[in-house]
C-alpha cells in the first residue's frame, strides 16, 4: 500500500480486520487485492466529496456507535462499498455500487450477508429503511443511513467544505441549473419530519443540520 496515503493505509487495515472478522479463511493477499481496488476507485479524479476522506469521516462516526450495532462488520463493509462506483453524470451509482460489492464479496460472504449489504447500499439512494424496515437489521440500517448524512450536522465550516466539494463534482452542470437543482434537493430534506432516523443522531445533529441546510439555501438564492 505504499502508493497510497496514510489515510488509505489506515482504512485498508480496517477493511482487512472487518472482512477477517466475518470470514477467517480470507487471506491477507485476498483482502489486500479487494482493498487496493476500493482505494483506486475512491481516488478517481471525478471525486471531490465521494472520496476516501468521506469514508474516513464515516468511520469517525462508526467508532462512536459501533457498540450499538448488531452486525458491525457487515455495516463496515457496506460503508466501504456504498459509493465504490461513482459517476456524477449518472443516477444509478447506488445500484452499480451494490452490484459491484456483491460481485467482489460473494466468494467470502454467505448469501444472506451479501443480500444485506446489497440492501444497505441501495437504501443510501433514498435514505429510507425500505426492505429492512421490518426485521432485526433495521436498527443497523438506520445507523448506517444516519452516518451517511452526518456531514449535514457538522460545523458550518465543515458543511461549507462539503457543499463546495459537491459543487465541484457537478462542475459539468451550468451554475443556474445547479442552483435550482441543489435548492430543490435541500428543500426536500428540510420537508422531512426528521432528517435522522436514530435517537443518537437526531439529538446530536438534527438542529445543526437544519440550520446548515437553510443557510446553504439562502446562499444559493443570494447568488442567483
Amino acid at each position: 500500500m505504499n502508493d497510497f496515503s496514510p489515510i488509505d493505509a489506515e482504512l485498508g487495515n480496517r477493511f482487512t480486520l472487518h472482512l477477517f472478522a466475518i470470514n477467517t479463511d480470507v487471506t491477507s493477499a485476498q483482502a489486500k487485492t479487494l482493498w487496493l481496488d476500493i482505494a483506486a476507485r475512491y481516488n478517481e479524479t471525478q471525486r471531490a466529496y465521494h472520496s476516501l476522506r468521506h469514508i474516513q469521516q464515516l468511520f469517525v462516526q462508526f467508532d462512536k456507535i459501533n457498540h450499538k450495532l448488531s452486525e458491525p462488520h457487515l455495516i463496515a463493509l457496506a460503508l466501504y462499498y456504498h459509493d465504490v462506483i461513482y459517476n456524477p453524470t449518472r443516477s444509478d451509482n447506488e445500484l452499480k455500487s451494490a452490484a459491484y460489492a456483491i460481485d467482489q464479496l460473494k466468494c467470502y460472504l454467505n448469501e444472506e450477508q451479501c443480500q444485506t449489504i446489497h440492501a444497505l447500499i441501495m437504501m443510501t439512494a433514498s435514505h429510507q429503511l425500505a426492505e429492512l424496515a421490518d426485521n432485526d437489521k433495521s436498527s443497523d440500517a438506520a445507523y448506517l443511513l444516519d452516518m451517511d448524512l452526518s456531514i449535514l450536522g457538522a460545523s458550518w465550516s465543515e458543511y461549507e467544505q462539503y457543499a463546495h466539494a459537491v459543487r465541484q463534482e457537478y462542475a459539468h452542470i451550468p451554475a443556474m441549473d445547479y442552483r435550482a437543482g441543489r435548492i430543490t434537493v435541500l428543500e426536500r430534506l428540510l420537508a422531512h419530519a426528521q432528517l435522522y432516523l436514530t435517537k443518537y443522531y437526531y439529538e446530536r445533529l438534527e438542529m445543526q443540520a437544519r440550520e446548515n441546510i437553510a443557510r446553504e439555501i439562502r446562499f444559493l438564492r443570494a447568488s442567483e
